[in-house]
């Protein structure tokens, strides 16, 4: 990585506001650690906890000073702008259905935004936030972290570059095993927990888990649009109320072919995010559980391994990368990357500097409507057997 953009146009780090992600959570800890890996941020102040003793706790465990640990978000966003030295950009890290108040007060009060994804759970309140960001001018960072990886970065490269000539053919999935027991189909006594609750998780478990992040990698490397699917989504565990499976036939843009199938009952596996983009001159292959290697298969030609700083790697996958060759990065620098990119695009906003333009290239608020829109449409198409319907 480049020396600290932030610290040359700012003079000291951004100040972060934390939205969640308090005690054993395992996103909340990733956020912190990327907010943290290329020092372009300071945490001042939190909510991290809806319960006020454990919102307590976990920030005198981050060494905040009491007066900025928050109980209430929007009291913590007006009383940080209220400040001189008040927090610059909110990462929020809660349940899917608090995205969208906890964003809009963020935006409200002037503050950037990092949030996770899915961005909302309805399209409405996706087309308010990105309304809202283009009223106010404010950077909205959403964190699909598969983005920030080198080689992901490479493929996209590779492929605007016409390296694989015209796209012909996009194949996606992401497979998983976590919920793939038989004898625990949902949760049925007590509190259910909020990803099986559709009112706070959406409309549907499987896809706004890893269904959103299989759609954004298609995007992000193909550098096309799906434009209609037809698509069948349910569970293939007995019993289970809550989606675990989705598959969908991809029409993009330009004619180009496309499957996507995600799923969390696949017994034994653990995350394989898996990427095929082929054409006229030859194909690309990642899987996310060897994230170091692309495979590069030109037609008529011995295939190739790209690797991280490795002969032919492309200026937007070596920003990306902090280590020398044939040393492995993974999930938490994917993460420190978009964190890195946004913190250098919202101090160019602030000071009213140019960001490079190899750190414009995190998912946006615009993404984030486009994977919401997704949801929606698969779910249509599945509802009507699988008839092809429009993006």
């Amino acid at each position: 990585m480049s020396l600290n953009p932030v610290i040359s146009m700012l003079g000291r780090k951004l100040r972060l506001a934390l939205v969640g992600g308090g005690p054993g959570s395992f996103i909340g800890a990733m956020h912190r650690q990327a907010a943290r890996l290329d020092d372009r941020y300071e945490v001042v102040s939190a909510v991290l906890s809806s319960d006020p003793g454990r919102c307590l706790s976990a920030g005198r465990e981050l060494g905040l000073e009491e007066d900025r640990i928050y109980y209430e978000v929007t009291e913590m966003c007006e009383a940080e702008a209220a400040r001189e030295d008040g927090a610059e950009v909110a990462a929020i890290m809660t349940p899917n259905d608090s995205h969208f108040p906890f964003a809009k007060a963020a935006l409200e009060n002037g503050l950037d935004v990092i949030c996770d994804k899915p961005m909302t759970n309805t399209i409405a309140e996706a087309e308010t936030l990105v309304q809202l960001v283009r009223d106010t001018g404010l950077v909205f960072c959403l964190t699909h972290n598969y983005t920030g990886y080198p080689m992901v970065r490479q493929a996209r490269a590779m492929v605007a570059n016409g390296q694989l000539g015209d796209i012909r053919l996009v194949q996606v999935e992401y497979v998983q095993g976590g919920k793939a027991r038989e004898d625990d189909p949902d949760p049925a006594d007590g509190p259910v927990p909020w990803r099986f609750d559709p009112a706070r998780s959406g409309p549907s478990l499987v896809l706004g888990d890893i269904g959103s992040h299989a759609h954004n990698l298609v995007r992000f490397i193909a550098g096309l649009e799906v434009t209609e699917v037809a698509a069948e989504v349910g569970a293939v565990v007995p019993n289970r109320r809550v989606h675990d499976f989705a598959g969908a036939l991809l029409r993009l843009e330009k004619g180009v072919r496309g499957s996507f199938w995600v799923t969390q009952a696949a017994a034994g596996v653990e995350n394989c995010l898996r990427i095929r983009v082929s054409g006229t001159k030859g194909s690309l292959e990642w899987m996310q559980e060897h994230p170091q290697v692309l495979q590069f298969k030109p037609l008529g030609a011995p295939a190739e391994t790209r690797t991280p700083n490795g002969p032919g790697t492309l200026p937007l996958a070596a920003r990306s990368s902090r280590i020398v060759a044939g040393h492995p990065e993974g999930f938490p620098d994917g993460f420190a990357n978009i964190y890195s990119d946004a913190a250098e695009v919202i101090a160019a906003r602030r000071t009213g500097s140019a960001p490079d333009p190899l750190a414009m290239h995190f998912p946006t608020a615009e993404d984030g409507l486009l994977g919401v829109l997704f949801i929606e449409r698969v779910l249509a198409s599945s509802q009507k057997n699988g008839t092809w319907t429009a993006c």
